[in-house]
C-alpha cells in the first residue's frame, strides 16, 4: 500500500470552476483548431477546452507519465481521445507550434531557466492571431528573509517578479494582456488543502505504516512551505494576445 497522493486535485494549480468555465468561454471565443499545453499535467483544461471547441485538436506535453496516463484516461471517457494526444517529452525547443492557444499555467520552467526566455518561446509557439493563456507566479509583496528561509530549498526575491513587472516583460515579448486576472485565497487554499488531503487522512489512518515517518515528514514540510507563502506568492493568469 503506498499514500495516496493528490486525488481530490481537479486542477494541478490555484484555478477554480468558477475560473475554468470563464477561461473555456473567453479561450474559445476565437475559435482555435490546434491547442498547445505545455506543462499539461493530466490536461484537464486542456480537455474543457476541446469540448468547448469541437473543431479543435489538442497536444499536451509532459514529463510526468502517471499524469500524462490520466489525461489519456479521461479524454476516452470523455470521447476525446481522438481529438487530444499526451506526449512525454520535453517542451525544451519543442516543435509542436504554432498553434491557434497555448496553454502554458505553471511550467514556464519548461521553456526556458529565464521568463523573458520562457516568454519568448511562447510568441514562436502561438499563431499570429492565437492567443496564450500564461498561469504564472509573482509576489504580491516582497518576501522577508525570514519567509525566503521558509519556502523552497534556495529562495530568493529574483525567482518571482511583482505583477508590473510580469505583465510588463510579456509586452516586451511581443504580447498585449488582453485579460489579467490573479488567483485569490480561497483559490490557493482549496488547491494547497486538496493537494495534501488524501495523504493527510492516510496519515491518520495508518499512523504505524512503514511508509509513514517519511511521508509525515514531507507533507509537513510541504504544508509549512505553502502556509508561508499563502498571501505572499500570488498567481496570475494572462490572457495574451500577439503583437503584429
Amino acid at each position: 500500500m503506498t499514500p495516496p497522493h493528490r486525488t481530490r486535485l481537479t486542477f494541478h494549480g490555484p484555478l477554480s470552476e468558477t475560473r475554468a468555465e470563464a477561461l473555456v468561454q473567453r479561450l474559445t471565443r476565437h475559435r482555435p483548431t490546434t491547442i498547445l499545453d505545455i506543462g499539461c499535467g493530466s490536461g484537464e483544461l486542456m480537455l474543457r477546452l476541446l469540448a468547448a471547441a469541437p473543431e479543435a485538436t489538442g497536444t499536451g506535453i509532459d514529463l510526468d507519465t502517471d499524469d500524462l496516463a490520466r489525461g489519456r484516461k479521461a479524454a476516452a471517457d470523455r470521447g476525446l481521445a481522438s481529438r487530444a494526444r499526451f506526449v512525454e517529452e520535453s517542451a525544451t525547443g519543442t516543435s509542436r507550434g504554432p498553434a491557434d492557444l497555448v496553454l502554458c499555467v505553471g511550467s514556464s520552467q519548461a521553456l526556458g531557466d529565464r521568463l523573458p526566455e520562457a516568454l519568448g518561446e511562447l510568441r514562436r509557439l502561438v499563431t499570429d492571431r492565437g492567443r496564450v493563456l500564461l498561469g504564472e507566479g509573482f509576489w504580491q509583496r516582497t518576501p522577508t528573509p525570514g519567509e525566503l528561509s521558509r519556502m523552497w530549498p534556495d529562495a530568493a526575491v529574483t525567482d518571482h517578479p511583482d505583477l508590473a513587472t510580469l505583465i510588463g516583460r510579456a509586452i516586451e515579448a511581443g504580447f498585449r494582456p488582453e485579460w489579467t486576472e490573479t488567483a485569490s485565497l480561497d483559490e490557493w487554499e482549496e488547491f494547497e488543502s486538496g493537494y495534501l488531503a488524501d495523504t493527510e487522512a492516510w496519515l491518520a489512518e495508518h499512523p504505524r505504516h512503514p511508509q509513514a515517518e517519511e511521508t509525515r515528514q514531507r507533507v509537513d514540510r510541504h504544508r509549512a512551505r505553502w502556509l508561508t507563502y499563502r498571501g505572499v506568492l500570488g498567481l496570475a493568469y494572462l490572457t495574451l494576445v500577439p503583437t503584429a
